[in-house]
């Protein structure tokens, strides 16, 4: 018989849900004091799809302007896009 959690997916829920806000918040800084055209995410929870359609759903009421045009994009080679950047940094021997 297997057990089941008491927490579950109504916690993991949640905890995305704040996880969203919270990142929504962040980025809303980032807006009002930069304005980018775009703002990138990367790391291994960037590959949450939803992420990128709620998050600018949610700054829009963080943000100090009437009007938000920055996207909210995934890096362009995925979560390894850091360590892509650090592998063109290190120095070619010869």
């Amino acid at each position: 018989m297997v057990k089941k959690r008491p927490w579950g997916n109504a916690r993991s829920a949640a905890t995305l849900e704040r996880y969203v806000d919270r990142l929504a918040r962040s980025l809303a800084v980032v807006i009002n004091i930069l304005d980018p055209h775009v703002i990138v995410l990367g790391g291994g929870v960037s590959n949450i799809a939803s992420l990128y359609a709620r998050v600018p759903q949610r700054w829009d009421r963080y943000v100090f302007s009437d009007r938000v045009a920055t996207r909210l994009l995934p890096a362009v080679h995925g979560d390894a896009s850091g360590v892509r950047g650090a592998a063109w940094l290190w120095p070619a021997t010869e």
